[in-house]
């Protein structure tokens, strides 16, 4: 049913933020046309937090070492908002150049796997879960081969992979 998030970052300069996201934080990405340029995000969470009002959404990155990555963009001549010491993990706001910031949290909270993506994906839903495609010629120019791994790797990454125990019926 669901195969995965696509979160839209609005911005006074969307062209100096993509080129952020590209060049400065090095997310892989494909340019859907015309320059239009998608970026993959590592596996990710939504959590749902009581409000006065709906239709309210906020977007974080998550990273593993919130000082070290303070410290990596400071070396890019980018200065990060103050680390935030809170009880749900450690916050920063990168600023990004179209005149926004994005928050960058290393978590203390617990941390759900990664969801699974059915069988039977199609081109776009088998690029968003990181699987190699191949590729027409009119797409080869569009799709990094950066982004897809090698079979070798990704069989080496499935050997990897933790194994889940089935899930145990609660008891009330």
């Amino acid at each position: 049913m669901i195969i995965g998030a696509h979160s839209i970052i609005y911005s006074k300069d969307p062209d100096a933020d993509r080129a952020f996201l590209r060049d400065v934080l090095r997310l892989t990405n494909v340019d859907a046309g015309e320059g239009w340029l998608i970026f993959g995000l590592p596996p990710a969470e939504v959590a749902v937090h009581p409000s006065d009002k709906n239709d309210v959404h906020e977007f974080y990155l998550m990273c593993d070492d919130v000082t070290a990555l303070v410290a990596a963009m400071r070396t890019s001549g980018i200065d990060c908002g103050p680390v935030l010491s809170l009880g749900w993990g450690m916050l920063t706001h990168i600023p990004l150049p179209g005149g926004g910031k994005i928050g960058v949290y290393q978590p203390r909270h617990a941390r759900p796997g990664a969801m699974a993506v059915r069988k039977g994906t199609t081109r776009n839903t088998a690029r968003a879960a990181g699987k190699p495609l191949k590729a027409s010629s009119s797409t080869k120019s569009k799709i990094s081969t950066k982004a897809r791994p090698s079979k070798k790797s990704a069989k080496g990454l499935a050997k990897r992979a933790p194994q889940r125990s089935p899930k145990k019926p609660r008891g009330r």
